[in-house]
């Protein structure tokens, strides 16, 4: 459910050995897990349930080891998605998925999906020192999106970056403890992304 070469020759690139796997007891001996997804979120959470995957991630988010979320691998995280119906996700992250709203802040037709490059800011003014994106602190790296729903954390504490979009700030990236994940693809996303994607693996 996402394009795992593209993400895997981003993480080799930055000196990683990849493993990609659809086994649950592959998944929870890994060093670090990374999640990555596109679709629809009903179609992905299935696939994940079906394999066992699910309660593997569960288990490696309690683990301590670092686990990356990705675009709809990041929508999954959290307790609820609207796509489509409500869909249960795997609860790691307390807050619900809603759909990217169709017009801007000042009432006029904006385009869903979300697609093309945007700038990430802090959320709710908060500082980025001690997370992930520590080497963009004092900077507003643009990154890559393709999505039509985005995460509402339930606690503002677990929101690490926003982006704009028709006036609207969209969830682009939290972080709790072990667990960070992005709405936008850094293995898309250029040199900011790999500078990411980099700090994941020094994590």
């Amino acid at each position: 459910m996402a394009n795992l070469l593209n993400v895997a020759r981003a993480f080799e690139q930055c000196g990683a050995e990849v493993h990609v796997t659809e086994n649950a007891t592959e998944a929870l001996a890994a060093s670090r897990l990374v999640v990555p997804g596109v679709g629809s979120f009903e179609h992905a959470i299935g696939e994940m349930a079906s394999r066992g995957l699910d309660d593997a991630v569960r288990q490696f988010a309690q683990s301590g080891r670092p686990l990356f979320g990705i675009c709809v691998g990041m929508q999954m995280l959290f307790d609820v998605s609207e796509e489509f119906g409500e869909h249960r996700g795997l609860g790691i992250l307390p807050g619900k998925v809603v759909g990217v709203p169709n017009l801007t802040v000042d009432g006029k037709p904006q385009r869903v999906p979300h697609i093309g490059w945007g700038h990430l800011v802090p959320a709710n003014g908060r500082n980025w020192n001690d997370s992930l994106l520590a080497p963009f602190r004092d900077r507003q790296p643009a990154v890559y999106f393709v999505h039509s729903f985005a995460a509402q954390p339930a606690l503002d504490s677990d929101r690490l970056a926003d982006c704009e979009y028709g006036g609207h700030q969209l969830c682009a990236a939290v972080q709790r403890d072990n667990v960070v994940a992005t709405q936008f693809h850094p293995e898309r996303s250029g040199e900011a992304g790999l500078a990411l994607l980099q700090g994941f693996l020094e994590w």
